[in-house]
């Protein structure tokens, strides 16, 4: 049924008439009796409209085509593409043609929204743009040992080693861990299996050691610590900044691998400003990011003969690969740590304030 059109067929006044009453039609297009009603203000009894089955005869809003959907967004698995889709092409394509167009997917399982303590399952923006910097930069980390520390679902490792040697893709949690290497798993085809090796593995942020109890699931080797100190020259974490205890625990965890690797180590962090309106400051600010900023200050201006920091923003207008929207909120920092000799006289509480 359209808007203000009747069930029935008969005309709109012939009930009416034969009541031996007569109607005016306004302008908004409702009837009104004339005579005594209309006299008394309008306030007579004037019969609604009904139809055939003499049911009120009510207007409605048009309904949406069923095949529009019920009006909720629709959740279905995401793939992240590396490169433009690419266009159909002709049924004569052969089954290579075909394979090749696929060997740039990058196959993601991943969660839409989780509670704050997983949202290591989601991907974020700062994935992309960190993975998009390694992309526009692989003279730098070809052939590099590289350690991403809070990995959450594995992309950046995942893009990191289609140009470096080695990754080590850490988080903590073990059913994260188990999504992360089932995605690494996924993406083989993206690898170099000669050349290229991810390795996931536990790196808890607020833990001093790294779990080399063989009978724990993604536990350390011996072999692989000490490959990981002598050989990582590159770490990177993406969009890790949102809670300050956690952003504490990731800077001291930088501040005791650089102080320990015998040469100079580039981090690279993204992050992606969340702007909220907050009762302590009663105006719009980012008070994660405000603590970010903080440590990374802390960090430049640490003196303790061990490690000096030196840390910049780099600029975000390198190429794009992936398909998302690149906000002016999102950031990227460089930070180079050089060993120092080491003075023994100072300790640990002395070097570190974080």
């Amino acid at each position: 049924m359209r808007v203000g059109e009747r069930h029935d067929n008969k005309d709109p006044g012939e009930g009416l008439k034969e009541a031996g009453e007569s109607h005016e039609l306004r302008e908004d297009g409702e009837k009104v009796p004339q005579g005594k009603d209309r006299e008394e203000g309008g306030e007579g009894n004037v019969e609604p409209f009904l139809d055939e089955d003499g049911d009120l005869d009510i207007t409605h809003r048009p309904r949406k085509n069923p095949k529009e959907g019920n009006g909720r967004d629709l959740v279905c698995p995401i793939i992240l593409k590396q490169s433009n889709p690419v266009p159909e092409q002709e049924e004569e394509n052969t089954d290579d043609e075909v394979d090749q167009s696929f060997n740039d997917i990058i196959k993601i399982e991943h969660t839409m929204a989780t509670t704050l303590e997983d949202v290591g399952k989601q991907v974020w923006r700062g994935a992309f743009l960190l993975a998009d910097f390694i992309l526009s930069k692989p003279l730098m980390f070809r052939g590099a040992t590289v350690l991403e520390l809070g990995a959450g679902t594995g992309l950046t490792s995942i893009i990191m080693a289609t140009i470096g040697k080695t990754v080590y893709c850490t988080d903590v949690g073990e059913d994260l861990l188990s999504m992360c290497k089932r995605n690494v798993t996924l993406n083989k085809h993206m690898m170099d299996p000669a050349a290229a090796d991810v390795r996931v593995r536990r790196l808890d942020w607020l833990q001093h050691d790294l779990c080399t109890d063989a009978e724990v699931e993604f536990s350390w080797t011996e072999e692989e610590v000490a490959d990981m100190y002598n050989n990582t020259k590159i770490i990177i974490a993406a969009d890790v900044i949102y809670d300050d205890d956690l952003t504490d625990g990731l800077f001291r965890t930088l501040y005791r691998l650089c102080s320990t690797f015998p040469h100079t180590c580039t981090i690279f962090i993204s992050i992606e400003k969340r702007m909220n309106f907050t009762l302590r400051h009663m105006d719009v600010s980012c008070d994660a990011y405000n603590h970010f900023s903080h440590c990374l200050s802390q960090l430049q201006d640490l003196v303790d003969g061990r490690c000096n920091f030196k840390v910049e923003q780099l600029p975000s207008n390198f190429a794009q690969f992936f398909l998302y929207e690149r906000i002016e909120q999102l950031e990227l920092w460089k930070v180079t740590a050089t060993p120092l000799p080491f003075d023994p006289a100072q300790s640990d509480s002395e070097l570190f304030s974080f």
